[in-house]
């Protein structure tokens, strides 16, 4: 794979073709308007190739160097942005396939990291479709938190409104200032500096799906600065595990247990 300054991860099960049309013709729109040499890499852990992306279906949204990687079997979210990761780039994005970037997401992200050298891993300012903002710092979550953001109804949801609203940051977070440091980040957009997720090893093959996000962000941020920088922004179409199904459920269950055994278990 050629020398690029930006590589970027897409990992894509069953993912509608519409749906990922969309983010690679929105990532080609930054990439050109960032005037950086990049490379996205494709890995498709789809069961089939019924369901599998084609060449083409990137090609038709991305006009820059890709690759393509079909895996037949599935390890999982965070060992597939693994194996996109032995590259020379200076900065390495991990990247949703359900997440649009602005037209100057990556310019504004790249020239902060620039800017910054102190700082290994960046989040995005980011909303769901309907333009409500979805938080994607958190503080270190006890049992009770992921349990009640994950599972709890509504009217649950709203006692507890304080207490969400502190694990997710809401006191410390807005739509104009760089927050330095939060423990936790989400995955669906990552921009680290490639060097320093080299550093880490990637994501822990340990989390199949869930969590792995968490892990990462914990480790990384004792090796350097995360910043949540607003002004770039994204739009997030994904979806909580208990929409998905009991097995979501299960997995996201699973990976919460590994998360706490590495990490420190917090009940409440």
């Amino acid at each position: 794979m050629s020398q690029s300054y930006l590589s970027i991860s897409v990992v894509a099960y069953c993912t509608e073709k519409s749906m990922i049309a969309s983010t690679f013709k929105k990532l080609q729109r930054a990439v050109t308007d960032a005037g950086v040499v990049s490379s996205l890499i494709v890995v498709d852990h789809s069961p089939s190739s019924d369901f599998a992306i084609k060449n083409e279906d990137i090609s038709k949204s991305f006009i820059g160097i890709h690759h393509l990687i079909f895996a037949q079997s599935n390890p999982g979210f965070g060992a597939g942005h693994n194996q996109a990761l032995q590259n020379d780039s200076k900065y390495h994005l991990i990247l949703n396939p359900d997440l649009e970037v602005a037209p100057d997401a990556l310019k504004n992200a790249l020239d902060f990291m620039e800017q910054h050298p102190e700082c290994g891993l960046l989040t995005p300012f980011a909303t769901w479709e309907d333009g409500q903002v979805q938080r994607l710092c958190k503080r270190y979550p006890t049992v009770f938190d992921l349990l009640l953001r994950g599972f709890a109804p509504a009217f649950v949801k709203k006692l507890f409104q304080m207490r969400l609203a502190k694990y997710e940051m809401a006191d410390q977070l807005n739509n104009h200032d760089v927050l330095w440091d939060p423990p936790i980040v989400s995955g669906c957009f990552m921009l680290f500096r490639t060097d320093v997720l080299q550093q880490l090893g990637g994501f822990d093959p340990r989390f199949f799906l869930y969590f792995e996000d968490f892990d990462i962000s914990l480790r990384a941020g004792k090796i350097s600065r995360i910043a949540y920088v607003p002004q770039v922004k994204v739009v997030h179409h994904g979806g909580h595990a208990s929409r998905k199904g009991w097995h979501h459920i299960w997995m996201f269950g699973r990976s919460m247990v590994t998360f706490f055994n590495i990490h420190g278990w917090r009940w409440w």
